[in-house]
């Protein structure tokens, strides 16, 4: 019994030294982890003005947290065989696309935020998500290696020109004629032809609409006429919810505008005065939609990507835009008189990508140039500068452009790219204010509506290119009123396109006699010895440099549809290039063209098939 006893005891003794052994290795492998840095340890980069935000402040502080892995929606289309779809089409499948991916990425990171009791507003257009938090929660997120990277999220404050008033501003009604800005762009003739914007959704991203507006009112997609109802669900969003509603119904779905800014934009895209019948808007049989992205003339980053997703696939004011998006109810165009600084803390990367996802849906996004002209390369914020978009200058009465108007070329990305693209009218230009009245502003955010109402009216003339968003560009492009220039570094002698005008003056009248009446040019490509198969063949705009594209048939042929009135550039590519022909096509005219190359230029390699290549 006495040696039983001792047994445990014996064992006992032998084990503990190995116990002690392990546990000390473990402490100093813990020790090591703790003091010593680890390359392999991911951590995800920071914005330089956030780091310093969140040092400085004692508060929780508002940031982004963009997720590693990110969508790639134009990518998606190609595969699904959906680049050619209808606009509807696209939207739809880029609203499921999108939604499920951020659905998947963001799981684990939404229940570790839920665990955490930290509040948070999951966006999908971006796979991103805004939190409110301190340094520690920074650092946190940042040991993630499902986050990218944390972005700021700052408060920037609405660009706006000063402003002398009328003595008129406190009339009831407008003037006798449409506004100059109006009438300058040629849009009565649009009017006088029957195209006024009817079948059209715009939409505004600015700070707010005053809906009960007379000039407004049943120009917005929620009235009901025949009922004479209201449905604001899907037709408003308000980002701000029921934050600071100065001047406001207490109720966020209901649409309002704490600012004056967005009712002006609003009305100078389709404002009709009630009691008269006089138009002051660009496209006054068009519907308006409208998003509140910023608070007393402040907008963020996350708001306007919050609005974008509304824009995408409208959701009601308290449903969740990843489940409750219908994309069927999205607006044709987007009008943004809004801008976001990067040395403010914007994220260049983030919003570019919003932008070209919305594109990708075939909408088409207008946006004020800027005002911070007059120097060059002062086009310099986003979203004006990014190449999917139509950035808009602003000329005055004179048809001269204002000393606000910012200028290209882009230089803050390195590109260069000639901004804005058009101009409109920008000075003291006279709309809808709230409370029912009509008032002057200026600033390119004047100019931007007049450009996205005059696209209602084009869609509404030419409803197949709605969606079509370089062919519609082109257009407005090619038919710009010329203004000569060179103050911007485009050489010797003024030209046009340029830096200050872009490529001139908006000018409706001369964009739908494009629209209205294209023609076609087929190209056959041969040589003596018959008919080219295969070879491409490239149609460049003399004026613009807009390109088409495609591959000849059995016959040699290429036909390139809805061209334009105007001189184009002709060239065939293979292992070589033929000489690049010009061609003058008229309105309405069907031309031929044949480029024959001499048989020296066409050696075919014959294949083990038979085919040639």
């Amino acid at each position: 019994m006495y040696f039983r006893n001792l047994r445990p005891l014996r064992l006992l003794l032998v084990a503990l030294p190995l116990l002690i052994l392990f546990w000390w290795i473990g402490e100093l492998a813990t020790q090591a982890q703790e003091e010593a840095p680890n390359a392999a340890v991911h951590l995800a980069a920071i914005a330089p003005g956030l780091e310093e935000q969140l040092a400085e402040s004692d508060a929780p502080v508002s940031f982004l947290v963009v997720l590693t892995e990110q969508p790639d929606p134009e990518g998606y289309l190609s595969r699904q065989g959906l680049r050619a779809a209808s606009r509807t089409a696209k939207a739809e499948a880029i609203y499921r696309y999108l939604s499920g991916f951020a659905r998947s990425q963001q799981a684990p990171l939404r229940a570790w935020l839920d665990k955490q009791g930290i509040a948070y507003r999951a966006f999908y257009i971006v796979n991103a998500i805004e939190v409110q938090g301190d340094a520690s929660l920074a650092l946190a997120l940042r040991a993630r290696t499902d986050v990218g990277r944390l972005t700021a999220n700052p408060a920037v404050i609405l660009s706006q020109v000063e402003t002398l008033a009328p003595a008129n501003l406190d009339t009831a009604n407008p003037p006798p004629d449409p506004p100059y800005g109006i009438r300058q762009a040629n849009a009565p003739v649009a009017w006088g032809l029957g195209y006024t914007g009817q079948g059209i959704v715009v939409a505004s991203q600015d700070t707010g609409v005053d809906w009960t507006h007379p000039a407004l009112h049943d120009q917005y997609r929620g009235w009901i006429t025949s009922t004479q109802t209201v449905s604001h669900p899907y037709n408003w969003y308000d980002y701000w919810g029921a934050v600071n509603r100065w001047n406001c119904d207490p109720d966020p779905q209901v649409p309002c505008d704490d600012y004056g800014h967005g009712t002006h934009t609003v009305g100078t895209m389709l404002g009709t005065n009630p009691t008269d019948g006089q138009i002051i808007g660009m496209a006054p049989d068009a519907q308006w939609i409208g998003c509140r992205n910023m608070n007393g003339g402040n907008g963020t980053p996350a708001s306007y990507m919050a609005c974008f997703e509304f824009f995408l696939a409208p959701f009601p004011q308290n449903g969740d835009p990843q489940t409750d998006g219908v994309p069927s109810k999205a607006p044709h165009i987007i009008n943004n008189s809004w801008y976001c600084p990067p040395e403010e803390g914007c994220d260049l990367e983030s919003l570019h990508q919003v932008v070209k996802t919305v594109r990708a849906a075939g909408q088409l996004i207008v946006v004020s140039g800027g005002n911070e002209g007059p120097a060059c390369s002062s086009a310099k914020f986003p979203i004006t500068i990014y190449p999917e978009v139509f950035s808009v200058g602003a000329h005055n009465g004179a048809g001269n452009i204002t000393g606000f108007s910012s200028r290209g070329p882009v230089t803050a990305d390195g590109s260069g790219r000639l901004k804005p693209q058009i101009t409109a009218a920008g000075d003291t230009v006279f709309s809808t204010i709230p409370g029912g009245g009509y008032g002057n502003k200026s600033g390119t955010s004047m100019a931007s509506p007049h450009m996205a109402g005059a696209a209602a009216l084009l869609w509404s003339a030419a409803p197949q290119l709605i969606g079509q968003l370089d062919e519609t560009e082109q257009i407005f492009l090619k038919s710009a009123t010329p203004v000569l220039h060179n103050g911007c570094g485009e050489g010797p002698e003024p030209v046009s396109p340029n830096n200050t005008y872009g490529y001139g003056r908006l000018n409706v009248a001369a964009a739908l006699g494009l629209a209205l009446h294209p023609g076609v040019i087929t190209t056959t490509v041969k040589t003596v010895l018959g008919p080219l198969v295969g070879i491409s063949v490239t149609l460049t705009d003399s004026r613009t440099n807009g390109q088409q594209v495609g591959l000849t048939d059995a016959a040699g042929q290429v036909t390139f549809q809805r061209v334009y009135s105007g001189t184009y550039g002709i060239m065939a590519t293979g292992n070589w290039a033929s000489g690049g022909l010009d061609v003058a096509l008229m309105a309405d005219e069907a031309k031929s063209v044949e480029i024959e190359l001499p048989a020296i230029y066409y050696f075919p390699l014959i294949h083990s098939d038979g085919g040639v290549r």
